[in-house]
């Protein structure tokens, strides 16, 4: 059982999960990282929420793409007697991250108009 004190974009709590408080100080560090390569497009400033939303997309699309990357090695493994070299998911340069960030971005901007 772990618990965490979080101080991130103008809000601070603390919570308790059923991971050790180093895994969840692990996921914070992460989650900050985005968080701070999001806030740096201007297009976000000063915007708490529109940060936390594009940064909790990106994160999305980070797990949507290894995990089908993942399910399309298990599925090539099973027909192919050699494996496909693996793919591995870099961190995007800042942009790649600016560039996906503006047309989410322009996405909420339609549904919150």
């Amino acid at each position: 059982m772990g618990e965490l004190r979080i101080d991130l974009l103008g809000t601070s709590f603390s919570i308790t999960a059923t991971e050790d408080s180093q895994h969840l100080e692990r996921l914070l560090g992460y989650y900050e990282n985005i968080v701070n390569d999001v806030s740096k497009i201007p297009a976000v400033k000063n915007n708490s929420l529109r940060t936390s939303i594009l940064a909790g997309l990106m994160l999305c699309d980070e797990l949507y793409k290894t995990k089908s990357t993942v399910a399309e090695l298990k599925n090539n493994s099973a027909s192919h007697s050699q494996p496909l070299p693996v793919k591995t998911q870099a961190n995007d340069n800042n942009a790649e991250v600016q560039e996906r960030t503006l047309r989410m971005i322009e996405k909420i901007n339609k549904v919150l108009d």
